[in-house]
């Protein structure tokens, strides 16, 4: 597939967050499957209504329940290119909200993170998404150095990474156990 990684990229990485690439590639084994692109090309994303919520203060809760929701859940969750639809409808609403509501990509960040991956604006984030798994590779790197995440990763401390990373409610889907094993994965 165009526009996916390298063992190079993967070693380059590695040398700047000063870690193994076998814990990247744990990492993007479990935010998505290992691969950031969908079929068609098109960045992997997971849209949060949550998040959307948050962001427009609950504007469209009673009108778009499926897309703001005050609430995790991943009961309205689409998956594959499906997410897309939910994300094109709120952006008909708020697109700087909704792009900012969604993750993106190989290591799934979440856009509001944009300025934490060397971004100046939502937008530029989205589109550099898009291009391929070598920017999301770059995103990940400036968000892992900003976010001080690097120290967790050198030393596999797969729970303080998971809750930095996924927030503290990671547990709910044993996000450290899965990395942890991921990285035995691509360790062994």
């Amino acid at each position: 597939m165009p526009n996916t990684l390298s063992e190079n990229d993967y070693e380059t990485a590695a040398f700047l967050l000063q870690c193994e690439v076998a814990t990247i590639k744990a990492v993007a084994d479990v935010e998505s499957a290992g691969c950031g692109l969908l079929d068609d090309g098109r960045a992997k994303i997971l849209f949060e209504g949550h998040i959307f919520y948050k962001r427009t203060n609950g504007a469209y809760a009673a009108d778009h329940p499926t897309i703001c929701y005050p609430v995790w859940t991943s009961k309205f969750y689409q998956g594959g290119a499906a997410e897309y639809d939910r994300l094109q409808e709120a952006e008909a609403l708020d697109p700087t909200a909704a792009r900012m509501s969604a993750s993106y990509g190989k290591f799934q960040i979440m856009g509001f993170n944009f300025p934490l991956c060397g971004f100046n604006s939502i937008d530029d984030f989205y589109d550099a998404m898009q291009t391929g798994e070598f920017e999301q590779l770059n995103a990940f790197c400036e968000y892992v150095k900003h976010t001080g995440l690097d120290v967790e990763l050198q030393n596999h401390n797969w729970t303080a990474f998971a809750t930095k990373y996924n927030g503290p409610e990671y547990w709910r889907n044993s996000y450290d156990q899965k990395l942890q094993a991921a990285y035995a994965k691509y360790a062994g």
